[in-house]
């Protein structure tokens, strides 16, 4: 597609899945597109899907909070997207085929921002982008070198909400993200 305004457009003319059909609004991403850091998640949910913003709920404002930790802000200097571009019913997982559907749109996104640093957020995530078999219990805050960008993944903010044990855990990704992101900016 080559630009932003035409993935856009693409975008929010998709029809590709039965997503589509329940939308209020494609989410399409937000921030920086030069950023040297991206954040994916899985889809958007019903706050998301009402403002056509990725992560503004309260999944949005905790994840908002990570980022300020590490000196990092959505408007400023990270990009941010999901997998599926449209609300899954009920907020359930988006289907396989609902991800392959959207997923070049993400990888789109991704050419054109071009990341040095890729961060999956949750299992479903990193399961598209990392590995299928990827255990977000096990694997995570683990890098690897992906055709010149590092991709890790941490804990979906959603799932802190509900689980504050795995609180810890993430915060000592983000201590790696933000290392990770020193390390590679050091390296220009």
């Amino acid at each position: 597609m080559g630009d932003w305004q035409t993935l856009k457009a693409a975008c929010e003319n998709c029809n590709r899945c039965r997503l589509a059909s329940t939308r209020h609004h494609v989410v399409f991403g937000v921030g920086n597109p030069d950023a040297d850091i991206m954040f994916v998640g899985e889809g958007p949910g019903e706050q998301e899907d009402l403002r056509g913003e990725p992560f503004v709920g309260p999944a949005g404002l905790l994840l908002d909070d990570m980022l300020s930790i590490i000196d990092l802000n959505r408007k400023t200097n990270c990009y941010i997207a999901n997998i599926v571009k449209c609300r899954p019913p009920k907020n359930r997982d988006p289907e396989d085929d609902e991800q392959d559907c959207c997923i070049g749109f993400l990888q789109e996104q991704i050419s054109l921002v071009r990341p040095k640093i890729l961060v999956c957020l949750g299992r479903i995530a990193a399961q598209k982008l990392i590995d299928p078999y990827f255990r977000i219990t096990r694997e995570h805050g683990k890098w690897i070198l992906r055709d010149n960008t590092w991709i890790g993944a941490t804990y979906h903010p959603s799932a802190l909400l509900r689980d504050v044990n795995k609180r810890p855990e993430a915060f000592d990704d983000l201590i790696s993200i933000r290392e990770k992101l020193r390390e590679v900016n050091a390296r220009v």
